[in-house]
Formats: C-alpha cells, structure tokens, sequence
C-alpha cells in the first residue's frame, strides 16, 4: 500500500532521520514511537503528503486513500455537529465517476484471463462496495454510531459546532476520519481529548478496520491493544520490530544492551589505536604500523547508543506534616450552571493515605468536583477539608502561574531542597528536559513543556494531599513511569483525575465514577471498575437516563475531625447507617432479583439472535464462493449482472458480519 524509501529529514547538521525504508501493508496496526522530537509527526506529516523529506520518497499505490489526524489542526465553526461529520462523505460524486470509468473499460476489454484484468474486477469490486456503504440510507447510522461512541448525545448533534471546547471539536475531526474509512489511518495522540469510553471504542473500531493504522501515542494501553507492529525512531535510523509494543520493549533493552556492549568493546579499540600513535609516532621503524592505525582509526564508524533511560529514576516527595484521618469529606454536594445540574447528592469520604481516580466522560463533573474541593467555585452542600491538610494541585492552568523570566533550570531550583539539589539535572532528564533545554526560558516554552515544568515543581513542593487533573497530558511513557512510582511511594493522599488506564493501574484503590449527575463509589483498581458488570448496568442506566439510580452513600462524616469546612447554601445530611433491613433496602433487594431476571431474558435474546447471524453469513459466505468461481471463467467475469450480485452480497455480509460483532460484544457484557 505505502512504501517509504532512503527517507531523509533534515532541520538542522543533525537529520532526525536518513535513509529510512519501510513498507505498510494492508491491516497493519503499527506503533511509532520514540523520544519526543524524534520525528514522529514530521514522518506521519510526509506520509499524508502535507511535507516533503530532504530526500528519499514516499510511494503510495493507485486509489490507496489516507486519513491523516494531526495533534493540532484549524477547526471551523460555522454547521452543527452532525453537518459537520456529513463531510466526510463529501468525496462520493468523485467515487461514483471513477465507478463509472471502471466500469466502461471492463465493458470494453476482452482480456478476461490476464492479471490486470482481474486486478481491475478486484479494485471495481472494493470501489463499489466503498460506494454502497456511503448509501445515503446508512450515512445517517454511520454518523450517529461514530459520534456517539465518541462520546456525544444524540442531543447534541444539532447543537453549533463553536458551542463545544477544542477537545470535543477534535473528536468531530476524528469521527469525520474514520467515517471515510480510509485504507490507512494516521493518527497523531488521537485519545488526548478522549475518556475511557470512547478510548475502548476506538480500540475496537480500529480492531475491526479493514484498512491499515499509524498511530503516534503515549497511552501504553491504547497502543497494547490496538497494534502489531512497532516502528521505532532512534539514533537517527528507524528500526522495525514486527510485535506489540510490550514484546518491542523487551527487544529494544536487548538491543540495547548489545549496542553497549558493542560502543564499549569500539571505545577501547579506538583507545588502545590512540594509545600506539601517541607511543610510536616519532620512531622511524614505527612509521608503517603508525601510519596503518591511523587510517584504521580514520575507517571507524562511530557506534551510537540510544539515549540512557532515566526511568528508574526514583523521586520522593518532600516531607510534610501529617493530615488528619479524612482530607475529604462530602455530604450532599451539589453543583449547578444555570438550569443545568452538573452532580447532586455527592457524598463521600476520602481517608487519609488513599490513592483515589475521579473517570467518567469528559462534562461529567470531575474537574468541577476538584474545583470545588480547592474552594475556586461555589456549590451547595457540605465540604469539608481535614486537618493540617496541604494541597498541592495540578491544572492546565498552573503552567500559566509559572515566572517567564526564569530558565527551567532555575524554576525548580527554587523549590529543590537538601540532596534532590544535586540531582535536578536527572529530574530534568526524565521529564524531556535533558541537555540545553534545561537553560531555556519558560517565556519560549510551549504549552506542554509548561505543563511538565509545572509537573516537576510539584514533585519538589512539601504537600499531604495531591490533586492532579489530567496529569499525564504532556507526558512520554518514561516521564509517565516516573510520575506514577513517586506517586505511588507518596504517603499522603492523592485525587488523580485520568483517562489513562495503564497510568492508574496499581496506583489507584478506589474509583470515584462521574456521570447522570452522580457520583459513584467502586472499591478497587481501574480494571475492576472496567471489569465489573455493576458498572456495565449502571453505565446503560445513565445512557437511559434512569432517574430513579441511587447514588454512592460514601461514609459518614466522623465526629471530631479538626480542619477547616467549605459549607455553601444549605447543607443535607446523610441517611445513618441501620444494622436492621429498612424497607427501601428490602425493595432495592427485590429491585435487584428484577433486574437480574430482565437480564436473563435479554440474554436468551441476543443468543438467539447471534445464532441467526451465523446461519445468514453461512449462506452468503456460500454464495460468495459460488459466484467466485464463475467470475473466474471468461464468461462470468463479463456478466455485469453476476457482479452487480456479487458486491451486493459482499456488502449484505459485511453488514451482517458487524451486526454479529455486535450482538457478540453485548453477549460478553452480559456474560461477564
């Protein structure tokens, strides 16, 4: 499909790449990786045509279509979210001439048996079923599934597109990529602005792609779960490992380790060479050995090792004095922006030492509960903040409150205390501030740059009670690996507000769900909380719009915690706990034994319908093969009523393929 040949980028003396040469074939999934200004995005930029290399080229084959997401691109304003996403089926009048084309010369040729004839019934056939998948009778389906499994309501579709933040219009972008299902995919950090949900289903969408995929990330799960090949750039060269990114890992320390060994073993050659010229150079019977290890010496191409990995570099927070037993406590929170309820009853505690994780979709309340808790906005209800409690938060916005006058060197040491003075230059390193960029100003820094500065100035400062949002944003997988074990060997308590699940899991116990307007408590680690079939129910419920779904009942605030309380308009209080079955508990049991027996009937249900699907895609996988076979002779593969057969057939089973996948994965949820 694309072949990248002696690829060669220059900026600078230094190329970030030369003479690169790979190739993407069909339903590849490929990671690209490497450390931040390796070149990723410069190389997904040349392979979707919007740059040219300082040499070699990119060869991409006739009719391969290429869907290119950047990280960063110019959004319009002027339709509603479903006009907006109708774009992408803007290039059908062009596929219909081609069709037409295509289908004149298959009228006129007579060389029924040659390779480019079936070659050209190949490419008429993928056309046209290209062309009835964008029937206007399942573009309306094809829009709704894709933004709302990018996280919109229905309710929004007609809503202005300027109504809605950058990050949900970038997921506008993306619905508008993959609903042109191109045969490659690009993505630049595409789950940057998505939440769990949609992360997962942009995984299985990917998953179940016909086409191939390049994707540039930092979230270790996504790619895990999405990729087969790792297309690494280092050292200036790319380097191409055929396995997922955990098994490229593994082979990349191997590597490593043998690039050591090998700089290690040319370092003493080329000392032992140095050594003999300086010792012989002024004696005659010398000359010709001396004249030799020079020209030898002269020959040696230098062994380059890839930069030292600084993730095991080990922080600690400084220390600071002990909270009290419960940082947090809420008692009927609620929170309003004009008519519209962010959340409501929200009562819960979190105690002392706890590592917490605030998910749900982006507009539930997370970042609104965090704001609440800092006291930057109003709300009703009770909040109380412990004892001795010192806060340390990290927002977007505290790369703003940062001194532009100051060098990054300098910004941290003036928060460094005692020994991790010395070690500042490490700390730099590990969160991609190595080398010279630790003397730039913070004035020239970008806005993610800013983000990790403020990051580190944070994991310097003597706090008991972190609240991060989002902090994994700007971050690589080694600056991610460093936050998450100082965090984890913090003895304080942390709030980390995250969609990344690689990032959260084995550092988080308990997991705080946002949406519907409550709060919900799940005891746990993040694939708990994903694992768990309460979740699934209650998820259906709040898509339903379920009102009647109790909320998280949280622990009751304790008596005689110290500290300062955040209390505005009236507050409510809790319902005691009753060692007796009250009646509303014996309903709710009853409740239960109900659903579980709705649940039972839609089980039945749905197998009846997979099995279904199973016998139709027999009969047309039969079919198929009949119609494959009479194509194949020379009266067939001109019969244009047979073809016109065949691509419906192939596009009914396509259809009826994705309906089987779909009842499948409701078969699992419900099976879990």
């Amino acid at each position: 499909m694309i072949s990248v040949e002696q690829l060669t980028v220059e900026f600078a003396v230094k190329p970030l790449f030369h003479d690169a040469s790979f190739v993407v074939n069909d339903r590849d999934r490929i990671a690209l990786v490497g450390k931040n200004g390796a070149g990723k995005s410069t190389l997904l930029k040349i392979i979707a045509g919007q740059q040219n290399p300082s040499a070699g080229n990119v060869a991409v084959s006739t009719d391969t279509t290429i869907g290119y997401l950047p990280q960063v691109m110019n959004l319009q304003d002027d339709t509603t979210v479903r006009q907006e996403a109708r774009k992408a089926f803007a290039g059908k009048d062009r596929l219909k001439a081609r069709l037409d084309r295509m289908e004149a010369q298959l009228a006129e040729r007579t060389d029924y048996e040659s390779d480019e004839y079936m070659a050209l019934v190949e490419r008429f056939t993928q056309e046209h079923e290209r062309y009835m998948m964008l029937g206007a009778d399942h573009i309306d389906a094809a829009i709704e599934r894709t933004l709302t499994g990018l996280g919109f309501l229905r309710s929004d579709f007609e809503r202005p597109t300027s109504e809605f933040s950058g990050g949900w219009r970038m997921r506008i972008e993306l619905a508008k990529i993959l609903l042109q299902q191109p045969d490659v995919l690009l993505l630049d950090e595409p789950t940057n602005h998505l939440d769990i949900e949609s992360i997962q289903w942009l995984e299985q969408f990917l998953a179940q792609s016909r086409g191939a995929v390049i994707l540039v990330s930092h979230d270790r799960a996504f790619i895990n779960n999405v990729t087969n090949r790792t297309l690494e750039i280092s050292c200036g060269q790319i380097i191409d490992y055929k396995v997922k990114y955990d098994e490229y890992v593994v082979l990349r320390a191997e590597r490593r380790e043998q690039q050591l060994r090998a700089y290690e073993n040319q370092q003493r050659e080329i000392a032992e060479m140095k050594d003999f010229i300086e010792r012989f150079r002024y004696k005659p019977t010398k000359a010709v050995q001396v004249q030799s290890r020079i020209k030898q010496l002269a020959k040696i191409v230098p062994i380059e090792v890839d930069e030292v990995d600084n993730s095991a570099l080990r922080l600690k927070f400084p220390p600071c004095l002990r909270s009290g037993d419960y940082p947090v406590i809420c008692d009927e929170v609620r929170k309003d922006y004009g008519e519209h309820t962010v959340f409501d009853h929200v009562t819960l505690t979190i105690k002392r030492g706890e590592k917490v994780a605030f998910v749900g979709k982006n507009g539930e309340g997370k970042t609104t509960l965090v704001k609440c808790i800092m006291g930057e906005i109003p709300f009703t209800g009770m909040l109380k903040i412990g004892h001795n409690v010192q806060i340390g938060y990290f927002a977007q916005n505290q790369a703003q409150l940062l001194d532009e006058n100051l060098t990054v060197f300098d910004t941290i040491d003036r928060v460094a205390k005692g020994d991790i003075r010395l070690r500042i230059k490490d700390i730099l390193g590990a969160f991609m501030f190595g080398g010279e960029a630790s003397d730039k100003k913070v004035k020239v820094l970008s806005g993610g740059e800013r983000s990790r500065l403020a990051m580190i100035r944070l994991l310097l400062e003597p706090v008991n009670l972190l609240i991060l949002d989002e902090p994994t944003n700007h971050l690589d997988m080694q600056s991610k690996d460093v936050l998450k074990e100082a965090i984890r060997a913090f003895d304080g308590t942390a709030i980390i507000v995250s969609h990344d699940r690689e990032f959260l899991d084995g550092l988080v116990t308990k997991v705080y769900e946002f949406g519907g307007a409550r709060v919900r408590e799940h005891l746990g680690g993040i694939y708990d909380f994903l694992r768990s079939a309460a979740t699934i129910d209650e998820a259906l419920a709040l898509r339903a719009g379920n009102p009647g779904q109790p909320g998280t009942s949280g622990q009751p605030v304790q008596s005689g915690t110290s500290g300062k309380t955040v209390q505005s308009g009236s507050s409510g209080k809790g319902n005691p706990a009753s060692p007796d079955p009250s009646p509303e508990a014996m309903e709710q049991a009853l409740n239960n034994y109900e659903l579980r027996k709705q649940r039972q009937r839609e089980l039945r249900k749905i197998e009846k319908a997979v099995k279904e699907c199973e016998v139709k895609i027999e009969k047309m996988e039969n079919r198929i093969s009949e119609l494959d076979a009479i194509l194949c002779t020379p009266e067939g593969a001109s019969d244009v009523t047979l073809i016109t057969e065949y691509t419906s057939t192939k596009k009914a089973l396509d259809e009826e393929v994705d309906r089987w996948e779909q009842l499948s994965e409701q078969l699992q949820e419900y099976e879990v």
